[in-house]
C-alpha cells in the first residue's frame, strides 16, 4: 500500500508559503514545545513549526493536548479530525488568525448570478474536457451532465461485466439502499466528501456556499466532489463489485489508497483555488482587524470612533446610554 504523501519530513515543511500543505497524523500524541507542535509515537518524535502548517489532519489513534490546539489556533492552522489516511471528515476547527479573503471571494461569487454561473460553467468544463460550455445555461449543463453520467455507468458495466440497474440512494440510510454496487458507490462517495470537506475547510473557504448545489451545509463539498466521481468512486465501485468485495470498508480503503497514490489532496487544493480566484490573482491569507463601512468599504478596527467625525453623521444623532451595571446609588 502506498504511503500517504502528505506525511512530510520536517525538512519538507518549508513549502507552506501558500498555506496549502497539510500534515497528517495518526496513532501519535501531539503536544506543544514553545512554538512547535511535537508529534510523538513509538518510532519517532517530530517537531513541526506550527505557523508553517496550513492544515493539521488528525487521524485515528491521535491524542492532542490543549496546549497544542491553542498553538495551532493562534497560528491560524485549521485542525480537522478525519478518518484513516484522511478519508472521511468528522469535525474541524479553525484558528482565529486566518484571513477571510478566500471566503469573501467565494461569497461574492455565489451571490451574483452572472459570476455564479461562470463558476458553475468552469466546474462543468472540468468534467467535459475539450467541450465549449461557455454559453450553456444551468438547465443545459445539468442535462449534458446527466447524459454523460448515464453513458459512463453503462460503459463501466460493460467494462467490468457488473449489471447496472440505476442509482439508488436513500438519504440518512445510504448503505442500506440498493444492491451491492449502489452501497459501494455510497460508501466511496462518503469518503470522497470527507477529503473534499477537509480541503475546503483547511483553505478557509465555506463548505456551505455551493455554486451548483445549494441549501445544504455541505453544498460546496458536493460541488467539488462531483469533479472526481467519474474518475475515482464510480470505477472503484464497479471494480470492487466485480471482485466480490462488497463491504463499505472495501470502498473506503480502496479510495484511500487511490487518494494517497494520486496525491488527490493536492489536486483538490489547486482546483478549489482556481475556481474561486481569477488567474494570476493571489488572496492574502492574513488576519485583518477591519470594520465594514457602507461608503468606504472598510475602516480600521481597534479604534474608538466616538470622538472621530463619522461619514454622514451629524450632531443630530440620538444616543441612549444606560447606567453602569455596578451603580448601586439609590435613585432620588
Amino acid at each position: 500500500m502506498p504511503d500517504i504523501w502528505w506525511k512530510a519530513d520536517p525538512q519538507d515543511l518549508h513549502r507552506l508559503v501558500d498555506r496549502v500543505s497539510s500534515v497528517y497524523v495518526e496513532r501519535s500524541h501531539l503536544d506543544r514545545d514553545e512554538n512547535a507542535v511535537v508529534i510523538i509515537n513509538k518510532q519517532q518524535t517530530v517537531r513541526v513549526p506550527a505557523a508553517m502548517v496550513a492544515v493539521m489532519l488528525l487521524g485515528p489513534g491521535t491524542r492532542v493536548t490543549h496546549g497544542a490546539i491553542r498553538l495551532l489556533a493562534d497560528s491560524g492552522t485549521a485542525v480537522c479530525w478525519v478518518g484513516e489516511q484522511g478519508v472521511r471528515m468528522y469535525a474541524a476547527g479553525l484558528g482565529p488568525s486566518r484571513g477571510a479573503g478566500l471566503l469573501h471571494r467565494q461569497a461574492w461569487l455565489v451571490s451574483r448570478p452572472k459570476e455564479r454561473l461562470a463558476v458553475a460553467r468552469a466546474m462543468y468544463s472540468m468534467r467535459f474536457p475539450g467541450e465549449n460550455v461557455s454559453t450553456l445555461t444551468m438547465q443545459q449543463l445539468r442535462g449534458r451532465e446527466g447524459t454523460r453520467i448515464r453513458k459512463f455507468y453503462e460503459a463501466q458495466a460493460e467494462r467490468t461485466g457488473v449489471p447496472w440497474n440505476g442509482r439508488i440512494y436513500k438519504p440518512g440510510d445510504a448503505f442500506a439502499a440498493g444492491d451491492d454496487l449502489n452501497r459501494l458507490l455510497s460508501a466511496a462517495n462518503a469518503a470522497l466528501y470527507g477529503i473534499c470537506h477537509a480541503v475546503i475547510t483547511g483553505l478557509g473557504a465555506s463548505p456551505g456556499l455551493g455554486f451548483v448545489h445549494t441549501g445544504k451545509a455541505t453544498s460546496f463539498v458536493l460541488d467539488i466532489a462531483d469533479l472526481y466521481k467519474a474518475e475515482y468512486t464510480i470505477p472503484l465501485a464497479f471494480d470492487l463489485t466485480a471482485q466480490g468485495l462488497t463491504e463499505e470498508r472495501d470502498a473506503r480503503l480502496g479510495l484511500r489508497d487511490l487518494i494517497a497514490h494520486d496525491r488527490l489532496l493536492s489536486r483538490i487544493v489547486t482546483d478549489v483555488k482556481s475556481l474561486l480566484t481569477p488567474e494570476g490573482m493571489e488572496l492574502e491569507d492574513i488576519e485583518g482587524n477591519l470594520l465594514w463601512d457602507e461608503h468606504l468599504g472598510t475602516v480600521p478596527g481597534g479604534t474608538n470612533y466616538a470622538d472621530l467625525p463619522a461619514h454622514g453623521m451629524t450632531d443630530n444623532h440620538i444616543a441612549v446610554i444606560g447606567p453602569e451595571i455596578n451603580d448601586t446609588e439609590p435613585t432620588p
